[in-house]
């Protein structure tokens, strides 16, 4: 009867430990990283009799979680991934606002003011054409600045969140090294502590979630940290915070740094993968960048092509002189390393500046200079990458390198940013309506002798060659061009008596035909036909109040392709892009990234989905299945009673028999 009653309570208790763990799976069936338990039982070692081996019930071993390292470990990095692509195509939504279409684009604008002109050319005296012009060029530059700001408030915003970021992460970290202390104190205990381990498996799919980490168990049951390939963020009961700093070139830009004892180590972005952070670094040094390069390019094109135009012209002054700048055109910017040589007043020894020598070449790109060990220096494009051994004077991509104080020393290094603010300072700079010059400095005017069709359709200086003490010019038409009968050959005599010949051709301007050798400054482009003897005067302007010539050169800007040209090593230069174009390329170029960052969101999303059905698969409560167990345990606790019911019965038969 005492083996009896031992085999009952024996019973009792593993179904009555089996029901405890039933129930703690159904009250935590919608627990977040909850894994469910089970509790493993084991047979007792039977108890020899004469009679063979008779049982000694069951023994509650342990109890287990249900839980699949691997698919653990995959449902964290996939929802990392995830995460990481949801906040990139996030930000590129926010940064694809600023590239508007249609009438609110810069594109438009920059027509609006191009158009404008059109009025001056027909009313070059005419004060209401020129304020007109003058305010589209105000709204041209308000929108370029605009946009610059907004992508200034992006910037502003990702260090935002990349603070709050890791305001929390160290908090992960810490609650993750608190387990690791717990878990590792009941290493002796021989049993393992599932919800500490839930807990902690859980913490690190939330760090995930900003950062991918790699994991490492140690014997002592704690479990190591790691990221960006190794370092190391939680060992054992240590943890190691994470800062976010300036970045070493720009304070206004940030990079996430490992406090290791007080001592501040960067972590370049190449090494960290998935997590919100991560999306936020490259955001902010990739995207973000681009697209300031991208709104500062035209920028810098659009104003410095207009301000050149407009000097090339005579205004409404009395005297006439060259018209004034339209637009404020940003200095390119140079940024040292924060390592670079200081004084002992804290200013840097060396120095770079960049000079903007040829608009229509600047890249939509920032550069980082240089010095190496031989005493040369090296600059990088970050935009694609091409490396080139630059010497001071140099121009590169349409910006001169000059260094000053003194020239950088070995290590030393720069970041030089030829357009990144031009969007954000460009702003309208002329108040003036009289100070638009719509005259050009040269008038032409057709003989009355001649007998041919040709007459002068526009006149007006095109680059800085023009030099007006040659005028008066006389161009005279000769014979027919014999390798070309449908041409004319010409002589072009200046006002020192030197003359240049040339070829006349339909759509062709004359006074300036580079390939030709001739390059005086200013382009004649003429209707009809001439014939042989007539004749075209070129004479100083006088009267500019009537004279729209220059205003005519403003039109031409719409469609000239004048912006990203680029020289090419063996001197020849690319052709350019119209205003328009590079607009529409740099919108494509936003709207490609947006198309495609929400395209890889959706599918990390859904992979991470299927990842974490999988774990919950193996690890997650099903109601239906505890519901069974349940009533299986009660039936068995049910049944381990009876037999302890009918020990007590026995135990008191005996005691009757014994008491008669």
């Amino acid at each position: 009867m005492a083996g009896l009653l031992t085999l009952g309570a024996r019973a009792m208790f593993a179904q009555q430990a089996a029901l405890q763990t039933v129930s703690q799976n159904i009250a935590n069936a919608n627990t977040p990283g909850y894994s469910r338990q089970a509790v493993v039982l084991t047979t007792s070692a039977g108890q020899y009799t004469g009679a063979g081996f008779f049982g000694k019930g069951v023994d509650v071993q342990t109890v287990v979680r249900s839980h699949n390292e691997f698919l653990t470990k995959e449902a964290a990095t996939s929802k990392s991934t995830a995460s990481a692509d949801a906040t990139r195509a996030e930000q590129l939504a926010r940064m694809e606002k600023v590239f508007l279409p249609g009438t609110d684009g810069l594109g438009y604008a920059a027509s609006q003011f191009l158009n404008a002109m059109m009025d001056v050319t027909s009313r070059p005296s005419d004060p209401s054409a020129r304020q007109v012009a003058l305010g589209r060029a105000a709204e041209l530059a308000t929108r370029f600045s605009n946009a610059g700001q907004q992508l200034t408030d992006l910037q502003s915003g990702v260090v935002s969140d990349l603070k709050a970021s890791v305001t929390v992460v160290n908090e992960i970290v810490k609650q993750i090294a608190a387990v690791n202390d717990q878990v590792s104190r009941t290493q002796g205990s021989g049993h393992t502590p599932n919800d500490l381990l839930d807990q902690r498996d859980r913490l690190v799919a939330q760090l995930g979630e900003y950062v991918a980490v790699t994991t490492l168990p140690a014997d002592d049951g704690t479990l190591g940290v790691f990221i960006g390939g190794g370092q190391r963020l939680v060992l054992g009961s240590q943890a190691t915070t994470l800062q976010v700093t300036p970045d070493p070139y720009d304070a206004t830009r940030a990079r996430l740094s490992m406090n290791e004892g007080g001592r501040l180590r960067s972590l370049d972005d190449s090494v960290l993968t998935g997590g919100s952070m991560t999306a936020l670094l490259r955001f902010q040094n990739t995207d973000l960048q681009d697209a300031r390069n991208l709104l500062g390019q035209l920028a810098a094109a659009i104003g410095t092509r207009v301000n050149d135009q407009n000097a090339l012209g005579l205004d409404l002054s009395n005297p006439p002189g060259k018209g004034a700048q339209i637009f404020n055109v940003a200095t390119p910017r140079v940024l040292a390393a924060a390592s670079n040589l200081r004084d002992d007043a804290g200013r840097f020894t060396s120095g770079v500046q960049a000079t903007i020598v040829n608009a229509g070449q600047l890249q939509a790109s920032s550069y980082k200079l240089t010095a190496n060990d031989a005493g040369g220096y090296q600059l990088t494009r970050l935009s694609d990458g091409l490396v080139r051994s630059v010497n001071e004077g140099d121009t590169v991509d349409g910006f001169r390198i000059n260094f000053t104080p003194a020239a950088p020393t070995a290590g030393e290094s720069f970041l030089i940013e030829p357009v990144a603010n031009a969007a954000v300072e460009m702003r309208r700079v002329l108040d003036n309506p009289n100070g638009i010059a719509a005259a050009s400095p040269v008038t032409a005017s057709m003989s009355v002798s001649n007998t041919g069709t040709l007459t002068a359709e526009s006149i007006y200086a095109v680059n800085p060659s023009f030099d007006a003490s040659r005028a008066p010019m006389t161009i005279e038409f000769g014979a027919a061009d014999p390798a070309n009968p449908a041409n004319r050959l010409y002589t072009l005599t200046l006002a020192d008596g030197s003359v240049i010949n040339g070829t006349w051709s339909a759509n062709q301007p004359i006074g300036n035909q580079p390939a030709l050798g001739i390059d005086l400054g200013f382009e004649l482009r003429t209707n009809g036909v001439p014939r042989e003897g007539d004749r075209i005067s070129i004479d100083p302007t006088v009267y500019t109040a009537t004279n729209n010539g220059n205003a005519k050169a403003f039109l031409d800007i719409q469609n000239e392709a004048f912006i990203g040209r680029e020289v090419l090593a063996d001197g020849t230069i690319t052709a350019g892009s119209s205003i328009n174009d590079t607009y529409a390329a740099a919108m494509s170029e936003v709207g490609a990234r947006v198309q495609s960052a929400t395209y890889l969101s959706g599918v990390s999303t859904s992979v991470a989905a299927d990842a974490e059905a999988n774990r919950a698969g193996q690890a997650g409560v099903n109601l239906d299945e505890e519901a069974a167990r349940l009533m299986q345990f009660q039936q068995a606790y049910q049944a381990a009673a009876k037999v302890l019911q009918t020990a007590q019965s026995l135990f008191d038969e005996v005691l009757q028999i014994a008491a008669r």
